[in-house]
């Protein structure tokens, strides 16, 4: 063995070493990951992505993935040449859009991911929140004005979710919930999907992937990545402009995570290889942890 490759061998453990702490510590702990972005899209990115995953099963943690899919509906749409609209962030849901949306998410998206799971000797399970009520939701508005089979999560059925934890099964869901009041399909932001169901299972971690860095101190400072913040904090940030634009809906889910009773929230770069690992088993991290 020659020497580079010696120390890179010694590299190697040392990393082992470093995560050593972590998996004890978070041994047995559930964490809702939600899953979008690049991560869906760049097969790289996802097959990373997926390792993590199944690494983190392997060691003890029990995960719940929660998985976006806006690129895929927009692109769908377009082959059918319906036109995608969209108020307040939130996609304009008619009739003819949600039979696409579930198409999209409960079928293709949700199958691939749960199949990719499987590939790595994980026992995963594909589900929406159609079955057996798993996200019950009311008509969400934006404004005020009516945007069509939009839903806003009223009931998470934890039921489900812990008999297939405890079952030693993974998860993954996707955001199409089941109207309370008259039983039809609706179209809900993955994200607050994630947040409604880490809520509801008083999860110890929430896992935003996402296209950006993390939160940053400076916004004209790339390198200017916040570890960890108090959620006291973000709010000085908001209230300040130091948040703006179009962050401020992303760290607007972290601060719904930590208030629905979730411990730690973390938004990663999902553009990273390996980027769960390298934030939750290191102890830098390599995006922004926010805690209540």
């Amino acid at each position: 063995m020659t020497e580079n490759v010696f120390r890179k061998e010694i590299k190697k453990a040392a990393i082992l070493t470093e995560a050593l702490p972590y998996i004890k510590e978070f041994n047995g702990i559930t964490v809702v990951i939600k899953y979008g972005g690049a991560a869906l899209v760049n097969e790289e990115v996802k097959q990373s992505l997926i390792k993590d995953i199944a690494l983190m099963k392997y060691v003890g943690f029990k995960p719940v993935l929660v998985h976006g899919g806006g690129k895929d509906i927009n692109n769908m749409l377009a082959t059918l040449n319906i036109k995608s609209e969209f108020k307040n962030g939130l996609r304009v849901t008619d009739e003819e859009t949600i039979d696409v949306v579930q198409m999209v998410l409960a079928g293709k998206l949700n199958k691939n991911i749960t199949a990719d799971l499987c590939a790595h000797g994980i026992n995963a399970v594909g589900l929406c929140g159609k079955d057996a009520n798993l996200l019950r939701c009311s008509k969400m508005t934006a404004d005020g004005e009516d945007i069509g089979y939009v839903g806003e999560v009223e009931e998470v059925n934890t039921h489900l979710i812990r008999t297939l934890l405890d079952n030693d099964f993974v998860p993954v869901i996707s955001p199409i919930g089941i109207g309370i009041d008259d039983n039809k399909s609706y179209n809900i932001n993955a994200d607050y999907a994630a947040v409604a169901v880490a809520g509801a299972l008083n999860a110890e971690k929430l896992v935003f992937i996402t296209d950006v860095a993390g939160l940053l101190e400076d916004v004209n400072d790339p390198d200017s990545i916040l570890s960890v913040v108090h959620i006291d904090e973000v709010r000085e940030m908001i209230a300040d402009g130091r948040i703006s634009g179009g962050m401020i809906p992303k760290i607007a889910c972290c601060t719904a995570g930590v208030e629905a009773g979730v411990s730690h929230v973390h938004i990663i770069d999902g553009r990273i290889e390996h980027c769960l690992l390298l934030e939750i088993f290191t102890k830098r991290g390599i995006g922004t942890l926010i805690e209540g």
